[in-house]
């Protein structure tokens, strides 16, 4: 029997709660189609009270395509597709911790990402997104028209590069940093969403380091402008993580800052992302 479930927006511009539904079980192709179209609509979906095992998690993502593996980061042991996300009790940083947009510096960025919560704070770790097609929309036709036909330059070297913000978690582990550091691509400053057509910003802090045929001093105060206005408070939705819980977020329409305002605390997340296309 085809399973009902409920979606409840928790914001006017992104982010549904979806309700009851289990994803351990197999779900219908036409429930996925719904969850889909859902995922195209409100750019993140929260899911609370799952109970699921990391092969779980995987079926469940391999519904919405195949699953990527991420080259600066080493993964579970046992699932090349997983990463277990942890913050330590005395980490100084958190791992995602600053607004961004996943994998940017990749030709083919991720799709999008599935996060579940194995053990969270009593308090603090809330995940923080902001929509990148309402930021968009959000700007003059001016500032639009500036926009569009910029290509944005992207590179993993100040994540993970030597000494990048992300090598500084005691329980994460990087890898390749040479790689990171030297490796940069493209990507259009504004792209369409494969699916839906809208417009939406890509640009993003972690991984944007500047705009293609612009010196530095030129693209900076651009690029300082676009940051601020992307993760405006109107532009955003925030989730309180529960054990159990799962977040399943858009990359090419989302940014998204994991907050580390619990410091002395364990938290542990299981993160695997669906494998994208080339922006447009």
């Amino acid at each position: 029997m085809q399973p009902t479930f409920e979606i409840e927006p928790v914001s006017g511009v992104l982010g549904a709660e979806v309700h009851g539904l289990d994803l351990a079980v197999d779900l219908a192709d036409e429930t996925v189609a719904e969850l889909r179209r859902a995922f195209n609509e409100h750019q993140v979906l929260f899911f609370r009270d799952q109970q699921l095992s990391a092969e779980e998690q995987l079926a469940f993502g391999r519904r919405f395509g195949e699953l990527g593996t991420h080259p600066y980061v080493e993964a579970n042991p046992n699932h090349p597709e997983v990463i277990d996300v942890v913050t330590e009790p005395g980490d100084r940083v958190n791992f995602g911790g600053g607004w961004h947009t996943d994998v940017t510096f990749l030709p083919e960025p991720d799709l999008g990402s599935i996060l579940y919560a194995v053990d969270v704070p009593a308090v603090g770790g809330d995940t923080l997104f902001a929509s990148q097609l309402a930021a968009y929309d959000a700007l003059s036709d001016t500032m639009q028209g500036v926009l569009d036909g910029l290509v944005g330059i992207h590179s993993a070297g100040p994540q993970y590069g030597g000494g990048g913000y992300s090598q500084q978690s005691s329980a994460m582990t990087t890898k390749a940093a040479s790689d990171a550091a030297s490796t940069q691509v493209e990507h259009p400053v504004v792209c369409t969403h494969p699916e839906t057509g809208r417009r939406g910003l890509y640009v993003n802090p972690a991984f944007t380091i500047g705009i293609k045929g612009m010196t530095r001093a030129e693209s900076k105060p651009l690029l300082r402008f676009l940051y601020e206005h992307a993760t405006a408070e109107a532009l955003t939705c925030r989730f309180r993580w529960q054990r159990g819980s799962v977040a399943m977020w858009d990359n090419r329409s989302v940014q998204h800052f994991a907050l580390h305002d619990y410091h002395g605390q364990r938290r542990v997340m299981r993160r695997i992302t669906i494998c994208g296309q080339r922006p447009r």
